[in-house]
Order: structure tokens, then C-alpha cells, then sequence
């Protein structure tokens, strides 16, 4: 490693960091990124594999990076989106047609996103440090000193603005002493593949129950992608089940929309919360994606809001006119993503909170809610604009065009 600064460091060499790092790429920048573990792509074709949900507006990002080309033909389109409310009438339909697009979103298996990813930055002049670990951060005059432990041995490198994409539990944020605020949702989400006996036609389900959101997105070989809420207690036996009874569990809840659920594939699950770091910016470093927010997987919102973190970011960068890690740089980015990140995070929790309750009058009064949206244009077209990431300021990434620094 070199004792050169870095003008940009990036830590955390996730789907947010790495896209990151390829969006700042053409600029000129000498960019490191650091990740705790060595980089490779799987390109095994796997039914099991995880799925990430793309807004619209996400993959306009990839296009303006120069990568969607290498993701169309491995994306599966969401054209129609049904949402629904278990045991009560009423539902909104969003659609792709109403708003003269070929797709509200996309989904993508992580194996293919992060082997994209990778093989970009083999050919990109980014320095990759992996595996290694941030074990201590110092600012100085002008730069932050990074303290790195690699294979044993440490090494302290400089940099002029240090970005943390390091998930959730972000060491970089702790090493700052940004405070964060966390509120477990105490409910626990259960992933997996399922088939239908019905085509999904491009159709996405968003159903919502007493114990919380059921999601279902169509992918490739008329599969879908499950993201199934229960309370802790509910997904511990669901993973126990055999597939025969998790599938007839799964039919109970979901319904028949799509027939018979005919397979499944392995399932995981892991615990909700809302975290919410109450500064994305501190000496020389900024936060973006999980470190500055982790949410509720309902609406599908988390990974596009970390991708219009990195846009917004790489057109300050791209601008030239404040220099990376300056006071000003930071605040204007603070100030560009409060808005977007303000309204995700009270849009995301207040679904939750609302549809995870079986009150009978509150049941009557989503039911109604969700009529006036099927039925109103305006209130449609608002949330179907939420869904497809567009309701925000547009960058240049945002818009599709690529990057050029002033």
C-alpha cells in the first residue's frame, strides 16, 4: 500500500461500495476500496439464489455507469404491481403501461449484480485492499489517517474523504462516534424461491397480514422471489417446516393468485429493524446505504436508496467545485439527500406499522385507502412514483447519462 492519499477511500466492498466505486471511476479520482473479504464472482446458476429488487430509477443509475447493458439480459421485469390486504376488500394495481415505460422495476439475482459488479473492477483503475479490516480512524490537517489490519500486520493509509459502505453494523461509524438510533420491528423476514403454478406474467404481490408484508416478485423460469414477514416465534417454526407444509403455510397466507405454490427452494431468515444513523456525515467521511440507513424490506426500498446516495455523491465529485472530504462537500450532500432519505424512511416504517395491526376499523380504513388508490389517478401515480424511485431530485446518474468531471 502506498502512503500517497487517497482522494476517496472507499470501505465496504458490498453492492452499495462497489457501485460506488465504478460511478466515481471515470472522474479521475485515485479511489481505494477496502472489504474484509476477497473478491471473485460465482456464475453457478443456483435455484436458490437471492434476489435484489431494482427500482426503475435504479437502473437508470446502472445505464448512466455504463453497466445495465451487461444486466438486461439477465433482469427479470416487475410490469405490474398488486397490493393487497389479507382479509379485507380492496386493492391497488400499479402499471408499468400507465406510465408508458417497459418496467416498474427489475429483479436481480445477487450472484449476477455483484458478478457484474466485479468484473468492472477488475478492468477499472480502482485499487482493491482485501481482505483487511479498519481498526482505527485519526483525523489530521488535511487528510484522515486509516489504520488497516491485513494478514497479521497493520498499515496506516491517508485519505481526503473516507465513504463508509459497511453495512448496518458499520465499524467506520463506530470508530466516529456517529450515534445511531435502531428500533427492531420484532418481526423476522423468511427469503426463498417458490414456484407457482400460474405464469407470474411480470406481476409483483405486495400482501399484507396481521404479523406482517408478504412479498412476492417474479423472476426468470417462473420463479419468485419470497420476502415473508412473521414474529420471531412464527418464522423460527416456518423454518422448520417441510417444504410440503411450508408451501401449504405460504398458500394459506398468500392466497390464490397464482395458483398453487408447486416448489420451494431452501429458506433463510434474518430479523427486522429500523436503523437510522442521526448524521450521514462526520470529519472527512461520509455514510451511504445501510451504514446511513437500514430498512424495512417492505416496498423493496433499501438497495435504491443507497444507489441514490452514490449519484448524488458522485455528481458533487464530479462537479470540481469543492474538494472531497471538505466541510462544505459534505454538507451540500447532506443537505441533497435529506429530503429522499427522510421521506423512504417515514414511508417505509409508517407502512409497517399501519398494515401490521389487526384492528378492525384500521383494517376497514386500509381497506378503502387502497380502493382510493386503485381508483384515483393522482394518488396511483404518487405511489407508483415512490415505487419506481422517482420521486426525489434528480442527478445526472438518475437521469441515465454518465458522468464527466468539470
Amino acid at each position: 500500500m502506498t502512503t500517497q492519499p487517497y482522494d476517496i477511500l472507499i470501505i465496504g466492498g458490498g453492492m452499495v461500495g462497489a457501485s460506488l466505486a465504478l460511478a466515481l471511476q471515470p472522474l479521475g479520482y485515485r479511489i481505494g476500496m477496502v472489504d474484509a473479504y476477497s473478491f471473485g464472482t460465482s456464475r453457478q446458476p443456483s435455484y436458490d439464489d437471492r434476489s435484489i429488487a431494482l427500482s426503475y430509477g435504479s437502473s437508470l443509475i446502472y445505464q448512466g455507469m455504463g453497466l445495465w447493458d451487461s444486466l438486461q439480459a439477465d433482469v427479470t421485469p416487475i410490469r405490474q404491481i398488486h397490493i393487497s390486504d389479507k382479509g379485507h376488500f380492496g386493492a391497488a394495481r400499479l402499471s408499468a403501461r400507465q406510465e408508458k415505460l417497459p418496467a416498474l422495476g427489475f429483479l436481480v439475482e445477487s450472484r449476477v449484480l455483484g458478478g457484474c459488479l466485479y468484473e468492472a473492477l477488475e478492468s477499472s483503475t480502482v485499487e482493491q485492499i482485501n481482505p483487511a479490516q479498519v481498526v482505527n480512524i485519526a483525523s489530521l490537517a488535511e487528510t484522515l489517517e486509516i489504520t488497516l489490519e491485513q494478514q497479521g500486520k497493520t498499515e496506516k493509509i491517508p485519505c481526503r474523504l473516507l465513504v463508509a459502505a459497511d453495512g448496518t453494523h458499520s465499524k467506520v461509524r463506530q470508530l466516529m462516534g456517529g450515534a445511531v438510533t435502531r428500533e427492531p420491528y420484532q418481526q423476522t423476514a423468511v427469503i426463498a424461491n417458490v414456484t407457482p403454478e400460474k405464469p407470474h406474467q411480470y406481476r409483483a404481490f405486495e400482501r399484507f397480514t396481521a404479523n406482517g408484508p408478504i412479498a412476492l416478485l417474479p423472476l426468470s423460469d417462473n420463479r419468485c422471489s419470497l420476502v415473508w414477514t412473521h414474529t420471531p416465534e412464527g418464522a423460527e417454526q416456518t423454518l422448520q417446516y417441510s417444504d410440503k407444509a411450508f408451501l401449504q403455510a405460504l398458500q394459506q397466507a398468500f392466497g390464490y393468485h397464482l395458483g398453487r405454490f408447486v416448489k420451494t427452494g431452501k429458506r433463510t431468515a434474518f430479523p427486522l429493524v429500523l436503523s437510522k444513523a442521526q448524521s450521514v456525515i462526520s470529519t472527512r467521511t461520509v455514510l451511504i446505504g445501510n451504514a446511513a440507513q437500514t430498512l424495512h424490506p417492505v416496498a423493496g426500498q433499501g438497495l435504491n436508496l443507497g444507489l441514490r446516495d452514490i449519484a448524488q455523491l458522485a455528481e458533487l465529485l464530479a462537479s470540481g467545485e469543492l474538494e472531497p472530504g471538505s466541510t462544505a462537500m459534505l454538507q451540500q450532500y447532506a443537505r441533497a439527500r435529506q429530503p429522499d432519505r427522510e421521506t423512504v424512511i417515514r414511508y417505509t416504517d409508517s407502512l409497517v406499522k399501519l398494515f401490521s395491526n389487526d384492528s378492525s376499523w384500521l383494517g376497514h380504513g386500509r381497506a378503502c385507502g387502497l380502493m382510493l388508490v386503485d381508483r384515483l389517478s393522482p394518488l396511483r401515480r404518487l405511489l407508483t412514483r415512490q415505487s419506481m424511485g422517482f420521486r426525489h431530485r434528480k442527478t445526472r446518474l438518475g437521469r441515465g447519462l454518465p458522468l464527466q468531471r468539470a
